[in-house]
């Protein structure tokens, strides 16, 4: 159940009319320089979209999983690349510490997520461990000396969302080389300015320009040991998991939200645009495409409300969030394939920006778990469901 209608249609109100009056009239620009303005940015964070996830008493919003999908919903309805900016902080970059972290670590560093003085980001990914998680070779490595307990971390992670402008690392390590598995792994909290990280080059991508990724490299970096989430070896890949679960449904909502963007746009364009001395609205294939679409939009909407009404209720969502991920995802990816149709050779053109939500929307079957992974994990769970 949403917790209060009535703040929760004010929020909504005030990201829809931000997104309608600002960024939208910025997307243009974003994409010509890789650059998302500062005043932008300060908005964001004036609006408390850094801190939508993080609980009040930290000085978040303390939205449910049903509250933030709905305003992913409303996020989507412009270019990814401004979601991207916060949704780490929001996401995967602090659920880490909010799910597993102790009582010093969320006071720590909770407040200033929530504000946006910090933006988190998610380090799991490595440059020979990708959907295969469990295999990363980045090293922690536990050792005493005059300053205390600490763990010297060694390894490169890939293709890390905001990486140039964070302030710390949920990072993902193997404190024990024995065991080549998950049990080996660690999470950490690593704050960026510490001695031994080093930022690569910004990555050039097919899309998504003014949301940056980079390589991290930890060389002989000294993490104290007080930095273990949770202050437990070995539950890292549990809370990467826990944390990919609920980022699964997150990003199904702004798939939902995006193709929502763009059937609108290929709508309009059908209504206006006049062939054979008519409106290519009224011809029956471009209308198969548009009613296609928005059957799948619907359906996509439906799955990702659904899932997040059942987190809410503390009920485990594992596959449904796969559901999500690999229907919402795809689906996203189909109605943007067929809005460039819609538009047809304008649709390939800069000028109209359908190509640009084309390239955007690519990178959703990817991240967080690939389209592959998705189906691997909603079979895995369904035969073990049914053999137990």
């Amino acid at each position: 159940m949403i917790r209060d209608p009535e703040t929760l249609n004010a929020l909504l109100d005030t990201v829809n009319r931000f997104v309608r009056e600002r960024l939208v009239p910025a997307e243009a620009l974003v994409a010509e320089t890789d650059e998302i303005p500062e005043d932008l940015v300060q908005e964001m964070k004036d609006m408390g979209l850094f801190g939508l996830t993080v609980p009040e008493s930290y000085g978040g919003l303390e939205l449910t999983m049903e509250e933030e999908v709905m305003v992913m919903l409303a996020m989507g309805q412009t270019s990814p690349c401004f979601r991207s900016l916060f949704g780490t902080t929001v996401g995967i970059g602090s659920q880490g510490i909010l799910f597993d972290g102790t009582p010093e670590q969320k006071a720590k560093y909770l407040p200033k997520l929530a504000t946006g003085e910090l933006i988190a980001s998610f380090a799991l990914t490595e440059p020979d461990a990708g959907s295969d998680a469990a295999s990363l070779r980045t090293t922690a490595i536990r050792g005493t000396d005059a300053e205390g307990d600490h763990y010297i971390v060694n390894g490169t992670k890939r293709y890390i969302t905001n990486s140039p402008h964070a302030g710390i690392f949920t990072l993902m390590a193997r404190t024990n080389p024995a065991d080549k598995g998950a049990g080996g792994v660690s999470a950490f909290i690593v704050e960026a300015n510490t001695p031994g990280i080093t930022i690569g080059k910004v990555d050039k991508k097919m899309g998504q320009r003014g949301a940056h990724t980079a390589d991290v490299i930890f060389e002989n970096c000294r993490v104290p040991a007080s930095q273990l989430i949770g202050g437990k070896e070995g539950q890292g890949f549990k809370t990467a998991m826990k944390v990919l679960e609920k980022g699964r449904i997150h990003i199904a909502a702004i798939c939902v939200g995006v193709a929502e963007r763009m059937q609108r746009d290929a709508l309009n364009y059908a209504i206006d645009r006049k062939q054979f001395g008519q409106s290519i609205a009224e011809f029956q294939l471009v209308q198969a495409m548009l009613a296609d679409s928005q059957a799948e939009i619907y359906a996509s909407r439906c799955m990702v409300i659904d899932a997040a009404r059942k987190r809410d209720e503390g009920l485990p969502v594992a596959t449904e969030a796969s559901c999500c991920k690999l229907f919402a995802s795809e689906m996203c990816g189909r109605v943007a394939d067929r809005a460039v149709q819609i538009f047809g050779g304008a649709g390939y053109l800069s000028e109209y920006g359908i190509e640009r939500f084309y390239r955007d929307v690519r990178l959703f079957r990817l991240y967080e778990g690939t389209s592959q992974i998705q189906q691997i994990v909603i079979a895995r769970n369904l035969v073990r469901e049914a053999t137990r």
